[in-house]
């Protein structure tokens, strides 16, 4: 079973492959959200580079102190959790301050994937409570910092960081009680229905052959 198991993706090719375009196509939404192409697109398009490229560093440098050997996984697993570190900020940030956020949140979703999941037994096979999720929230909270111009960001000298800060920590944990409220009633709808999960034996064959009848692979 995981971590007992090798269960890295069937092919690390085609993984960095759709990480790669995640990661330009993941311009079209940081920069379009400025709506205009002016020098607020500019810093959201560098800062959406950098952040990520930061991410993708500092989870290599901990998974090869950690293990030994850097992975093609992880690098890939630290240009999402950049990605949506950097989503929320990529418009008020400097470039200074996205490459620390990048890192920071990097390191941090590296630890709930590793360690945390592992300690809590939740089931996550894509990590992505450990990698949204977390990068996301450490994203949204470190908007508030990285903001004031003392860090490079775009606010000004009358910028208060506290009171800034409580605000987006406030608005995660808003966010978090309101999703979750939704989604566990989501859950128990679906699961009052058709279920939540299917059956053992259909997990051991795989849904491509119990759902559709069919193989990704051939011989």
């Amino acid at each position: 079973g995981y971590g007992k198991e090798n269960m890295a993706p069937h092919s690390m090719v085609m993984t960095m492959i759709g990480a790669s375009m995640l990661w330009v196509g993941w311009f079209g939404f940081n920069v379009g959200s400025n709506l205009e192409s002016n020098g607020g697109a500019t810093l959201a398009m560098i800062n959406t580079l950098i952040a990520t490229a930061a991410a993708a560093v500092a989870w290599s440098a901990l998974e090869g102190i950690a293990r030994g050997k850097a992975s093609m996984l992880g690098a890939a697993s630290g240009m999402i959790a950049g990605l949506v570190a950097i989503t929320p900020a990529c418009g008020t940030v400097g470039p200074m301050g996205a490459i620390l956020l990048g890192a920071v949140a990097s390191v941090i979703c590296y630890f709930f994937v590793t360690v945390v999941k592992i300690k809590l037994g939740y089931d996550d096979s894509l990590d992505v409570f450990g990698i949204h999720g977390i990068g996301g929230i450490v994203g949204a909270i470190l908007v508030g910092p990285l903001s004031a111009a003392g860090f490079g960001g775009v606010k000004g000298d009358d910028y208060a960081i506290g009171a800034q800060t409580w605000i987006q920590i406030e608005s995660v944990a808003l966010t978090i009680a309101w999703t979750g409220i939704i989604s566990f009633l989501l859950y128990k709808l679906v699961d009052m229905t058709i279920g939540l999960r299917v059956d053992s034996d259909s997990e051991r064959q795989g849904l491509d052959q119990t759902s559709h009848g069919e193989s990704a692979y051939h011989g």
